[in-house]
């Protein structure tokens, strides 16, 4: 809870600042420079996610096991090699941007009048790759709150070079603001980096060797990740030639359900992760953690979620413009999905503390499979709020793969009454939702304020 206290409080500036980056894209550039916009950002993820082999989360695992046993040799000699290994692939993925510039701008938007644009993506990918390594090193290190002021810096200052930049160059600013951004991360990790460490001196082959635990399960990882990024950014590539104006909404309501809920998920995750990872070969702690996990998760979505839906149209009008008001309906869908990625969000985080890769690629398969299947059913079914609907069904399925694993292949149960719970989140969020759209607004908000008062009771008692 301390945790979510420091995160959550960083992470509601960095949503305030990308509130403000959207609302000036959504104004500025319109619909299709905010598709733009959104799919530059996607290429740097995928990009990013290929040639970093995820380092940022497959070695903290490693960092926070060996902080555990005391060894500070031994964690100096980890951190030596995170750092080198971030480094490495950084340089690798810039030049592989530089090479596949052409092939990147013909593959996103159908021409070649966006190389240069993926050029300068190149310098992106090194310095979050950097920036990437920096804070793997204090996360493990369970150095939060300077990993917390590393995201903060690296917000305030992307977006305070971001503005005058969008004013100016307009749609000419969307690969330069995503640039500084990166830049603005780079420098904060290194100035808050963790330096109280010895410097072993390690060779090329040793830091090779040293590092190939973390990077071999971070391969499993990476290409698990991959296949959802590359589902994801065929789909939105696909929307695009049926419908660019379609996929801004798209983006633009996909972000409101996911991006500005993710400050929890990020918040509890920081602390969670490697605090789980510590202690992954004890049964009855494992079940602890991801029990309280998923309480502490879903009271605190719960009234987010229902006063999220309540207000939606008065939120999508100030975030963006209001060209963006039908995407209501398509948001509330999404917000009821979030209750089940919430659950399997911590249920999948055992997958990742055990280094099980093998798993981790499969079930992420599996995800993306199910994931760009449903939605081009459900668009082709019921447009734009049937990706809505695919997203509850899309997450829910996925919750019941990761359970599976996690009943059966590890042998664990789960805490008592835990299906009660989630049952009830997920109908108070979604009655919330008939209500509004049956036009009961007062109803809903009563809804509203009965589900805060439950949720606040059980954080009461969860903290006690």
């Amino acid at each position: 809870m301390k945790a979510m206290g420091v995160f959550g409080g960083v992470k509601v500036v960095e949503v305030l600042c990308s509130i403000v980056r959207n609302k000036l894209v959504a104004m500025w550039m319109g619909q299709a420079g905010f598709a733009i916009f959104g799919l530059f950002n996607q290429a740097l993820e995928m990009i990013s996610t290929a040639t970093t082999l995820d380092t940022r989360r497959s070695s903290v695992r490693e960092i926070s096991q060996a902080q555990k046993e005391g060894n500070e040799t031994l964690v100096a000699r980890i951190v030596a090699v995170v750092r080198r290994w971030t480094l490495w692939l950084g340089l690798g993925g810039a030049l592989l941007t530089l090479a596949l510039a052409p092939v990147l701008s013909e593959l996103t938007f159908g021409n070649d009048r966006h190389i240069w644009g993926f050029v300068g993506l190149s310098t992106a990918v090194l310095l979050l790759a950097l920036s990437n390594g920096e804070q793997a090193v204090l996360q493990g290190l369970s150095r939060l709150n300077r990993l917390a002021r590393v995201g903060l810096w690296s917000s305030l200052g992307g977006l305070a070079i971001s503005v005058p930049l969008f004013y100016w160059l307009r749609e000419h600013s969307i690969v330069p603001s995503i640039v500084a951004y990166a830049a603005c991360g780079a420098l904060a990790a290194a100035l808050l980096r963790e330096r109280g460490l010895p410097s072993p001196r390690l060779t090329a082959r040793e830091t090779a060797v040293a590092g190939s635990g973390f990077v071999r399960l971070g391969i499993f990882m990476t290409v698990g990740s991959f296949v959802g990024i590359v589902a994801d950014y065929a789909f939105s590539a696909w929307l695009a030639r049926e419908n660019l104006l379609e996929l801004g909404s798209y983006k633009a309501g996909y972000t409101l359900f996911t991006k500005y809920t993710g400050l929890v998920f990020t918040a509890l995750g920081m602390e969670f992760y490697p605090r789980l990872s510590a202690v992954v070969h004890s049964r009855l702690r494992v079940r602890a953690y991801v029990g309280q996990e998923i309480s502490i998760a879903l009271a605190v979505l719960v009234p987010i979620l229902s006063i999220f839906i309540v207000l939606r149209e008065p939120i999508i009008r100030l975030l963006y413009t209001t060209d963006f008001v039908h995407i209501a309906t398509f948001v509330s869908w999404g917000l009821v999905g979030i209750i089940f990625k919430a659950v399997s969000w911590c249920v999948a985080f055992v997958i990742l503390a055990r280094g099980d890769g093998k798993v981790y690629l499969l079930v992420e398969s599996l995800d993306a499979l199910v994931g760009i299947t449903l939605n081009i059913t459900f668009y082709k079914m019921w447009g734009l709020n049937g990706l809505g609907a695919s997203f509850v069904a899309w997450y829910l399925i996925y919750t019941l793969i990761v359970t599976t694993v996690y009943l059966f292949r590890y042998r664990l149960r789960l805490a008592p009454g835990m299906l009660v719970t989630v049952a009830g989140a997920t109908a108070g969020v979604a009655g919330v939702m008939c209500l509004m759209e049956a036009g009961l607004w007062p109803w809903a908000l009563g809804l509203t304020v009965a589900l805060a008062a439950v949720s606040f009771r059980i954080v009461r008692r969860l903290w006690r």
